[in-house]
This record gives C-alpha cells, sequence and structure tokens, in this order.
C-alpha cells in the first residue's frame, strides 16, 4: 500500500513590509487598535510580484532542498483565492516558470482551508500508487483584494506563500482528516463576485473587494472549528497530549487563546506569526510550517505528530494530523 509524507518546505514572501504605523498614515487605525484586536504588528506586501511569482520562489527552494529536478513531478496543486488570472491556473503557470514539463497543474479555491484541502487532495493523489512527487503551495496576493480604506478588513491581510514537497513513501504520516463546508453562511466572507454580463442577461454592478463579518467568523472558529479539531483527535489513534504542535490558521490571536483552552492543549504548542506576515489565507499554514522548521522547533525526521487546520470563507474548514 502507498503513502505520502511532507518531505520539505519552504516558505516566500515579498521583499515590502508595511507596518501598522504605516497604515495609519493612510485610514484612521493605529497600532494599538490593529494589535490590540488582532495580535498583528506588520504585513508583507507586493510591490510588483504576483501570486504565481510568490509561488515559483517557493517551488524553486523546494526542489533545491530536495536536490530534484522538476521533470521527476507529477503534479503541481495551488491553493489561492487570488490567482493571477482564472485561466490559465496559476499553478499552470509555476509549471511553466519552473519547467516541470510533466506535471499535471491545478488550482484550488477554498480560501483560508485551501492548503489543508490541497494537501489532503495530494495525499490521496499518492495514496493511489499512481504518482511518486508533488508540490503542495498555498500563495495570496490579498493586498489586491482588499478596500485600502475600510480598515476593518485591510489591516488583516498580507502576501506570501508557503508550500511542501509531498513524496510516496511505505509508511502511513497521515494519521487523520476532516473537511467542511458550509455554503448556507457563505455572505459571512467573500471575495471576487462577479455579475452576469452578455447582452442577454440583465447587468449588475458587483463589488469585487473582500468583505468580512468579523464576529461571525471569530464565533465560527471558536465554536465549529474547535469542535471538528477535537472530532479529528478523537478520530485520531492519538490524545491531545500526544500532539506536538497545532498548526493553525494565522487570522487572529485571540482566536488561538481561546482554541488552545477549547481543546485542552497548552498555549505554548500553537505557534503563532501573523504579528509579522498578517493573514494569508491559503499561504499562512505552510508559512508557519517552513517557519518552524527554520527554527528547528519542527524537525522533519518523521519524530513528530502536527495538526493542521485552515479555517475561512466558503464556509470552509478542515484539519489534518500527520506526522513530521
Amino acid at each position: 500500500m502507498a503513502f505520502a509524507k511532507i518531505s520539505q518546505v519552504a516558505h516566500y514572501v515579498p521583499e515590502q513590509v508595511v507596518t501598522n504605523q504605516d497604515l495609519a498614515q493612510i485610514m484612521d487605525t493605529s497600532d494599538e487598535w490593529i494589535s490590540s484586536r488582532t495580535g498583528i504588528k506588520q504585513r508583507h506586501i507586493s510591490k510588483n510580484e504576483s501570486t504565481s511569482d510568490l509561488a515559483t520562489e517557493v517551488a524553486k527552494s523546494l526542489l533545491e532542498k530536495a536536490g530534484l529536478t522538476a521533470d521527476e513531478l507529477d503534479f503541481i496543486i495551488l491553493a489561492t483565492i487570488t490567482p493571477d488570472s482564472m485561466m490559465p491556473s496559476t499553478a499552470a503557470r509555476v509549471q511553466a516558470n519552473i519547467g516541470a514539463h510533466r506535471a499535471f497543474a491545478f488550482d484550488l479555491t477554498a480560501a483560508c482551508s485551501g492548503f489543508v484541502f490541497a494537501l489532503s487532495t495530494a495525499e490521496k493523489f499518492l495514496a493511489s500508487g499512481r504518482f511518486q512527487k508533488g508540490l503542495v503551495i498555498g500563495s495570496e496576493t490579498l493586498s489586491k483584494a482588499v478596500d485600502w480604506s475600510d480598515r476593518s478588513t485591510a489591516v488583516l491581510f498580507g502576501d506570501g506563500a508557503g508550500g511542501v514537497l509531498l513524496e510516496a513513501c511505505e509508511r502511513q504520516h497521515f494519521l487523520a482528516e476532516s473537511l467542511y463546508s458550509d455554503g448556507s453562511r457563505s455572505e459571512c466572507l467573500t471575495y471576487g463576485e462577479t455579475a452576469l454580463a452578455s447582452p442577454f442577461s440583465e447587468q449588475e454592478t458587483l463589488t469585487s473587494f473582500l468583505k468580512m463579518d468579523g464576529r461571525a467568523i471569530f464565533d465560527f472558529a471558536i465554536r465549529d472549528v474547535t469542535k471538528s479539531i477535537k472530532q479529528t483527535i478523537e478520530a485520531s489513534p492519538l490524545e491531545a497530549s500526544d500532539l506536538d504542535y497545532l498548526l493553525l490558521h494565522q487570522a487572529n490571536i485571540r482566536i488561538l487563546d481561546k482554541m488552545a483552552r477549547k481543546i485542552g492543549v497548552d498555549r505554548d504548542k500553537l505557534p503563532a506569526n501573523m504579528m509579522e506576515y498578517g493573514n494569508t489565507s491559503a499561504a499562512s499554514i505552510p508559512i508557519l510550517l517552513s517557519e518552524c522548521v527554520e527554527k528547528g522547533i519542527i524537525h522533519l525526521d518523521g519524530s513528530q505528530k502536527i495538526l493542521l487546520s485552515g479555517f475561512g470563507g466558503g464556509l470552509t474548514w478542515g484539519t489534518l494530523i500527520v506526522t513530521i
């Protein structure tokens, strides 16, 4: 039987840093207002790099770390809500950029749960026994999605990309998973709506900026996501105490504080980096994972049990428990 494992991690963010003080120069806000409510102190904002540019740097880094050529890849799955274009896919652009001529490539849209959904999908490809190696990348340029005059959303988001190399192996590394969607609550968090525009349709004007009901999303994370995390742990061969770390979507430091208490794990097991990056949607979990490896917190030697959980627009939420 075939299995899959995460063998390499990498991340890349634009060089430009925009602090809370910088935002206070262009909108009615302050560092105290932002940081006290979210934990965010700064974010990286792209000057001229697109979503595919950020993802391409991650892909190159993953291949370099693994000592592989692009021709050895079977697939590239890219999670994003801010693609360069709807067609071609951003994943196809990355495939071309790195010369992965054998790989099939596609985008997956599940907002802040995107990386978890994409990683689950990729694991199934490898478990089929037909594929050996693939890249799973979350990449976002959310700076093009927000209304920069709206302090309730613009202060929250940043640009960046992170990803993993997934390889076939002989031992089980993916221990449990749960994936959920609830379209009945989709209006809580929206972006990129388009109107009918044919000569035979009634015209409609829609805004494409990201809109969020912050209170509804906060309550959803604390209630629904925490419940599903606990259920996923219960369905796994592990106890909560067996988990070395829980890498959760980086949206708000207060969400992490409350979730740790409700799950019943030490707060130190929930690393955070939204202070430096803000909310990077599908990129937040792989950026955090890559940073944890860089800092020596996670070792990639198969010795640690890690929980990954994303949640956001759709509404979507998903959790994976993996050995890394």
